[in-house]
């Protein structure tokens, strides 16, 4: 059986009946779908919510640069949340390493993302080009929580520092830094909340990691292989829920 199609809504309190308008970017993309009034679809809010729905007859024959309606016809909470609360501290690197593991740890179920400068970064971003790749980061998220099926959008955040993002997460039960060179390993138990911070393509300097370490991360080696910086944090993130019973 297809799975409904789903498609963004702007979180508000809406019950069966309600007509709403589509974002634009929602109109465009069920016209792309060729969405019709017979074909039921999903709105879902990033807020935890989602929405039964069809569009509204003669949506479709408005012009293509107009808004889409569509009506409720049912409301429920889903959570399809991961069983840890994960946050990935990821170091700046190239763009296309970035987006790619934005979209897979959304996939995965981690509950916020980090984007922080690191001595080594390749890439550096500041003003307004900084918004710009911050509101295309939002944009992969909203995505991967459409094609996943979740209901919460996590935050996509750039850290002013590695240092703001390491206190940022500091609050979790367990918090590690991977380096290929470390001694601490995950363990066995099963764990609540989690942070992980994973360095650029050319790995944290040893003043990084020892911010780290007064911070109370441990340096985490994953294996006897050496991971590239987007293979690092995906590897993670999947231990983690295997370790709190995501995938029993």
């Amino acid at each position: 059986m297809l799975r409904p199609h789903r498609l963004p809504i702007t979180p508000g309190t809406y019950v069966p009946g309600d007509v709403v308008p589509l974002s634009d970017g929602a109109s465009r993309h069920a016209r792309v779908l060729r969405l019709g009034t017979d074909e039921p679809f999903v709105l879902f809010d990033g807020a935890g919510r989602e929405y039964g729905a069809r569009l509204e007859p003669g949506a479709e024959s408005g012009r293509r640069s107009s808004p889409l309606f569509a009506r409720i016809l049912s409301a429920e909470p889903v959570d399809r949340e991961a069983c840890v609360g994960i946050t990935l501290i990821q170091a700046l690197a190239a763009q296309d390493k970035i987006e790619w593991t934005i979209e897979k740890a959304v996939e995965l179920g981690v509950r916020r993302i980090l984007l922080a400068p690191a001595r080594r970064s390749v890439v550096r971003l500041d003003g307004a080009r900084q918004e710009r790749r911050a509101e295309r980061w939002r944009e992969i998220a909203w995505a991967a929580c459409a094609q996943c099926g979740r209901n919460r959008v996590p935050e996509v955040v750039p850290a002013a520092s590695l240092e703001a993002a390491l206190r940022t997460a500091a609050d979790a039960q367990c918090r590690w830094i991977l380096d290929p060179d470390g001694a601490a390993g995950l363990g066995a138990g099963p764990i609540a909340t989690a942070s992980c911070a994973i360095g650029p393509e050319g790995g944290f300097t040893d003043e990084e990691t020892a911010l780290a370490e007064s911070l109370g991360y441990r340096r985490l080696r994953l294996g006897p292989r050496v991971l590239r910086t987007e293979t690092a944090g995906i590897a993670v993130v999947s231990a983690l829920l295997a370790l709190g019973g995501e995938y029993s």
